[in-house]
């Protein structure tokens, strides 16, 4: 915000200086034009005078050889005076003989030799200075008695000219030096509430407590701001602590009674008849799956209230201990639990996020999985050609974790909604709460990535989780400090 203001400011300040320096140094030098202009005719017209007295009086070769180097010496310029024929009768400097005959065809000596009233003023170069050329009659009553021509360097009348361009570019320097100072010292001011505002919208980003932003000086919308940021901050600091409270207290209080519940419909087993053993079961069957909807409900409340931090995880290693845990169970049900894949190597993720994350879908790919089919995990590296990831440390990507497995799939709708919480297929298997692909996603976004759903080769699904791969430089060092890891729960179901 400072550098916009202070960019505002200077950009206001030059405008300005544009504005009103040009037209000056533009007026400045054509007044200095016109000034040497006027002298150099009053000049013309003073020596004129004085040539008409002496020709009159028959004095013009004893006074005008000395007139016109006095006149020359004193303007610093030349001075010629020709008869009413064009002959040469004084001149402050010598001319070629080509020159002496040919001075009633100049252009200004021959205007002043028809009489011309006013005077012929020219620019001409002359050895590569300019001069300005001043030529007027000579005359004595209505008698045309000849012409002078006076020609005047312009050399100072230009370094004057750039010496006010250079004094009008110093200046407007000067005045834009003090602008930045000034206007530097004014945006730090004007921004100093709005960045208090933002460290305190940082604080709280990052899961800080909410601190009151106490702004009692700016503009009435900055401290209306301020008001307001304010009274979010103490509701989101309340609506926190009843989350936490809340997953805290449910986790005790709704897990104690299910196990209850479910300990005393066991003990029912040898008491009921035979032909009630069926809904015994059922009933049992609700219960497993009430006790673990409730754990994914609360495995979300924690995620949506933890401020857990990034932290690297070994793919692999994480890969290969799901793999052990979960082959048994996929044996039982006539299931190939199959590993795939090159070196993921490390992932950035959320503590216990990539367990849970696999633990859900293994658990989603088994419940489709016709018997004597394979379940395939597999990890794939991808490091980034372009530059779309300027943020990311050399040599970082992404990984890819695919688990595919050979089950009915889904159309396109049904994956779209399949992160949906508490959503099903109409054809999914019994036992789901619709909780799983909804905490697979949190705990994907919660690490940086996301998660997708894809049509495996062979008719299945392909249940994809892209996470930001770490820097492969010093691999032993975290990136982030350590942090509680996750409850984990397979709340199953898609």
């Amino acid at each position: 915000m400072t550098r916009r203001l202070l960019l505002s400011y200077l950009t206001l300040a030059a405008l300005v200086l544009v504005c009103l320096e040009i037209p000056l140094g533009f007026v400045y030098s054509r007044g200095e034009r016109e000034r040497v202009t006027n002298a150099a005719k009053d000049e013309a017209e003073s020596v004129s005078a004085f040539a008409a007295l002496s020709i009159s009086a028959g004095r013009a070769a004893q006074d005008l050889p000395e007139r016109a180097a006095h006149c020359a010496e004193r303007i610093g310029g030349k001075v010629l005076i020709v008869d009413r024929s064009g002959a040469l009768l004084a001149s402050s400097h010598p001319l070629s003989e080509r020159e002496g005959r040919t001075l009633a065809t100049w252009p200004g000596i021959a205007a002043a030799l028809e009489g011309t009233a006013t005077a012929d003023v020219r620019t001409s170069t002359i050895g590569g200075v300019e001069y300005l050329a001043v030529a007027t009659p000579v005359r004595h009553g209505a008698e045309e008695l000849g012409a002078v021509r006076i020609t005047v360097p312009t050399r100072t009348v230009h370094e004057r000219v750039r010496h006010v361009w250079l004094l009008l570019v110093l200046g407007g320097l000067g005045v834009l030096t003090a602008v930045v100072a000034v206007g530097f010292a004014i945006a730090r001011w004007t921004g100093r509430p709005i960045r208090e505002l933002e460290r305190a919208t940082h604080a709280l980003a990052v899961g800080g407590t909410a601190v009151p932003v106490a702004i009692t000086k700016g503009p009435p919308e900055v401290r209306s701001l301020a008001a307001t940021f304010n009274r979010t901050a103490a509701r989101l600091e309340h609506l926190l602590a009843s989350q936490r409270a809340f997953a805290g207290e449910a986790s005790h209080q709704l897990k104690t009674p299910l196990a209850a519940l479910r300990l005393r419909l066991e003990n029912l087993e040898n008491e009921i008849a035979q032909h009630a053993r069926g809904g015994l079961t059922a009933a049992l069957t609700e219960t497993d799956r009430l006790a673990r909807m409730v754990e994914g409900l609360l495995a979300m409340a924690r995620l949506d209230e933890s401020a857990a931090e990034r932290e690297r995880v070994d793919l692999d290693r994480v890969c290969a201990e799901r793999h052990r845990a979960w082959s048994p169970l996929f044996a039982q049900h006539g299931v190939h639990l199959a590993p795939a894949g090159d070196h993921a190597g490390e992932v950035l993720a959320v503590p216990g996020a990539v367990e849970q994350i696999l633990d859900n879908l293994l658990s989603n790919a088994l419940r489709v999985s016709p018997p004597g089919s394979t379940v395939s995990v597999d990890p794939r590296r991808h490091v980034p050609h372009e530059r779309r990831f300027p943020h990311r440390p050399a040599g970082a990507g992404w990984v890819e974790l695919h688990v595919v497995d050979e089950g009915p799939g889904m159309t396109e709708e049904q994956r779209r909604r399949a992160f949906d919480r508490f959503w099903r297929a109409p054809d999914a298997p019994k036992g789901g709460t619709g909780l799983g692909l909804a905490l697979v996603q949190r705990l994907a976004h919660a690490s940086g990535g996301e998660a997708v759903l894809r049509p495996a080769p062979r008719g299945g699904l392909d249940a994809v989780v892209r996470l930001p791969a770490a820097a492969r430089a010093n691999p032993g060092a975290d990136l982030a400090r350590p942090s509680r890891p996750l409850q984990r729960a397979v709340p199953g179901g898609r």
